[in-house]
């Protein structure tokens, strides 16, 4: 990946998503999940459940399993989920390499407006961004959730409103995101979109150009 496949035009802000971009809580979230559903007799592959879930709401999440499992789950199967990956995030959950030195960069410089605006609920939000010690980068910054509007990506609302709240137009927004949903609520909003993956074995898309390491964002957002 080049510069030039990156290359942005006329950025004030960027919009960072959480899971999987800054955060490394993928792999944990969608274990407890698998461990979760298998007590409702649901045997999910986590592979496949990593590639069906990633990005993905818990009202979606829910429909999904319901449909394999052929019986509505209890109502309160989302409480215990999120209470159990609380217990995980809690113990284990560590930031993308690079998150810090990216954060860092983007703070030094003034340049840009910026936040995170995550599918995921606020108090998800707040524990990974705490335990990480990415909470400080996000101090004077909007932390934002689809919880708030009720609208999760794919919906581009969540990216409007986040250009709203810091009071930028969409196209002068970047966001950076790992999801298909992400991405196609990126691009949906009109925003400049850029993926982040692990490797370009794992990227879900072509849409958008990669990094494979967040730290090569630097030299492309400071350009």
């Amino acid at each position: 990946m080049t510069n030039d496949d990156l290359r942005l035009t006329d950025i004030d802000a960027i919009i960072f998503d959480c899971d999987g971009t800054l955060v490394d809580s993928e792999p944990i979230t969608v274990q407890v999940l698998v461990d979760y559903v298998s007590e409702f007799g649901l045997k999910l592959d986590y592979d496949e459940a990593f590639q069906l879930f990633l990005g993905r709401d818990m009202p979606m999440i829910v429909e999904v399993l319901e449909a394999q499992i052929g019986k509505s789950l209890p109502d309160h199967f989302a409480q215990e989920y999120r209470r159990r990956q609380s217990i995980e995030l809690r113990r284990s959950v560590k930031c993308i390499p690079g998150a810090k030195e990216l954060l860092t960069a983007v703070q030094s410089s003034g340049k840009f407006r910026y936040c995170v605006a995550s599918n995921a609920p606020q108090q998800k939000i707040n524990l990974n961004l705490e335990v990480t010690g990415l909470k400080t980068f996000f101090e004077k910054t909007p932390v934002l959730s689809a919880y708030d509007i009720e609208k999760w990506k794919p919906d581009p609302a969540l990216f409007l409103y986040a250009a709203k709240k810091l009071d930028v137009q969409p196209s002068r927004c970047v966001v950076i995101e790992d999801s298909i949903a992400g991405i196609q609520a990126g691009i949906a909003a009109g925003m400049q979109t850029i993926g982040y993956a692990s490797s370009k074995d794992s990227q879900p898309t072509d849409e958008v150009a990669f990094v494979y390491e967040l730290a090569d964002l630097i030299s492309v957002l400071m350009m």
